[in-house]
């Protein structure tokens, strides 16, 4: 019997939708974790495996990522938790427009009432609930609700919310519009540099190639980024996967007491940008091989 291709496509969304569950339950991406204070007005609201930061002020709050869709209330009892309230978010915030960190944007978005941010190229792949052409894992990486509507931040761009003032710092190519974020956040006298490194790992579809010579400027691009992240002032390093980064087992550490204190290392940035172009360069030499063969 002729199978008609409309149930070949369905069969494989939700093939690949039932694997990415699977993967994220493996990961701790919907694994509930204790929200707590990083550092100053700094909060974790995310879960174990994926990162969700409120920055707050008097004047109201910032929330970067949301993680996934069916996360959307475990992001909002976090913030609860903390004694915070939806109502006084004033700005949510995106690193890559991947279902794992923009899932939930939308139901929160529309809870919260607040605007949504972003690059130019994130804010256009929101608004299509992933399915934008030019990422390297579209086709693979599942769609999520789709964001009505998302401002525009340009690169060095700011989000500002009373006090509270965020940086964009574009750093593509994990997505086209990935974004790295950072902040000053204080605690008495004592003001700290925090860093929030989006993803910088070269992580591609079935078909996407980085070295494909008719797209020089990924290749630039992603070389770009690495600079970018190293050179960024970095008291504190989160980043979205918080195990990329052993975020929380550096919460951990400095709770128990370590000296020195690993949650607190200016060279944490340029160590991940180090350590992540090392891995590109290996990922071009492995497509380069593949081409030859």
């Amino acid at each position: 019997m002729k199978i008609p291709m409309r149930l070949w496509v369905l069969c494989a969304l939700t093939l690949a939708a039932t694997g990415a569950r699977a993967a994220s339950d493996d990961r701790g991406w919907s694994r509930p974790e204790q929200p707590f204070r990083i550092y100053g007005n700094t909060w974790y609201v995310g879960t174990h495996g994926l990162s969700a930061i409120l920055i707050t002020s008097p004047q109201g709050h910032v929330l970067i990522d949301a993680t996934l869709a069916e996360n959307a209330g475990l992001v909002e009892e976090n913030i609860r938790k903390l004694g915070f309230r939806l109502s006084d978010i004033k700005a949510i915030l995106n690193s890559h427009a991947h279902f794992d960190h923009a899932g939930a944007i939308a139901a929160l978005a529309a809870a919260s009432g607040a605007p949504v941010y972003a690059s130019r190229s994130s804010a256009e792949e929101m608004m299509a609930g992933g399915d934008y052409a030019g990422d390297p894992q579209n086709g693979e990486a599942p769609h999520y609700p789709k964001v009505a509507r998302v401002a525009v931040v340009k690169d060095g761009g700011t989000v500002q919310v009373g006090g509270t003032m965020v940086t964009a710092h574009y750093t593509p190519w994990h997505t086209p519009g990935a974004t790295t974020w950072t902040w000053r956040s204080c605690e008495g006298k004592r003001c700290l540099d925090v860093v929030y490194a989006d993803s910088l790992t070269a992580f591609t579809n079935d078909v996407y190639r980085y070295s494909d010579p008719a797209h020089p400027e990924r290749v630039a691009g992603f070389r770009r980024s690495f600079d970018v992240v190293a050179a960024l002032p970095c008291d504190v390093l989160i980043t979205t996967h918080p195990d990329v980064s052993s975020f929380l087992d550096k919460v951990a550490q400095h709770r128990a007491g370590k000296q020195p204190d690993p949650l607190f290392d200016s060279h944490a940035c340029k160590a991940l940008a180090e350590a992540s172009a090392a891995k590109f360069e290996a990922k071009l030499e492995q497509e380069g091989e593949a081409g030859r063969r």
